[in-house]
């Protein structure tokens, strides 16, 4: 499924052989915090979106396969900023803020996305290449119902919504323990289950992208929005199993939004990509 690219982002994937890499570059000076609920988290510089942190500005938000070890394709992403001068000024040049979520998929066995994936789908954003949704970029390897012990699909998916003037759009990547359930899919929470599971073997991870100008609280409070789309597309969600984790992104060319009813519309499009992951092509 192809759609205009994210807002005034750029987004791109690259996809390998049951795993990939995914990776959105917002415009310079676009604001960022996040926030996990999951167990089992694989991030990487997370800690520098809590409110309290220095940095306020995020250049790249990288989504990957390949649980720890795919968090190396932020490495790649960062030396590509790096050559184009963006980042974080420091007096030895400029320190590219690249924030990465990875799942756990079958790649961790074998060849998990390293630098050279995250460059590679760096440099489809920058090109310009059809951004899809389903089984590509860090949607590739992704799987669902493993509380069952199934392997359902999984995949990538996107919605978007607004809110006056302002446009809010969802990115997840559905790894989930739980099912996902809800609107279309048809899916209802099965009680009657048996847990099943392996920990730190799952995630839900995705980015809000907003043009509304927020504070980085602001975007914290919306990440937080976000967790809550999770708790109502996914069953069970945040479980000890799940590196759940979720970044908002606020680019700052649309002034005067609710934050409340972009909270609001931000539990829905989260949902709803949640659950477009998972939708037939």
């Amino acid at each position: 499924m192809s759609r205009p690219q994210l807002l005034s982002a750029f987004a791109g994937h690259w996809t390998g052989v049951g795993t990939g890499v995914t990776v959105i570059l917002p415009p310079p000076g676009t604001v960022g915090s996040g926030e996990v609920r999951g167990g089992a988290p694989a991030t990487r510089e997370f800690a520098l979106l809590e409110p309290g942190r220095l940095v306020e500005h995020v250049d790249a938000v990288v989504l990957s396969g390949g649980s720890a070890f795919g968090l190396a394709a932020g490495d790649g992403v960062a030396r590509l900023l790096r050559e184009r001068g963006r980042g974080f000024p420091t007096p030895f040049g400029p320190v590219p803020i690249v924030v990465g979520m990875s799942i756990f998929d079958a790649s961790v066995a074998a060849d998990p996305p390293g630098a050279d994936a995250g460059r590679d789908a760096a440099l489809a954003a920058l090109t310009g290449q059809p951004f899809r949704s389903g089984t590509v970029g860090a949607g590739a390897g992704a799987t669902t119902g493993k509380w069952r012990g199934a392997l359902e699909p999984g995949g990538l998916g996107r919605a978007t919504g607004r809110v006056g003037p302002a446009t809010i759009e969802a990115v997840a990547v559905v790894n989930a323990w739980g099912d996902v359930i809800g609107g279309d899919t048809g899916a209802v929470p099965d009680r009657s289950v048996t847990p099943f599971g392996q920990a730190g073997t799952n995630t839900t991870i995705a980015v809000l992208l907003t043009d509304a100008k927020l504070s980085k609280l602001d975007c914290h409070l919306l990440a937080q929005s976000g967790h809550t789309g999770f708790a109502r597309a996914l069953h069970p969600a945040h479980s000890r199993y799940d590196g759940d984790a979720v970044v908002a992104l606020a680019t700052g060319e649309v002034d005067g939004a609710d934050l409340d009813l972009l909270g609001a519309a931000a539990t829905e499009v989260m949902a709803a990509a949640i659950r477009d992951a998972v939708r037939p092509a």
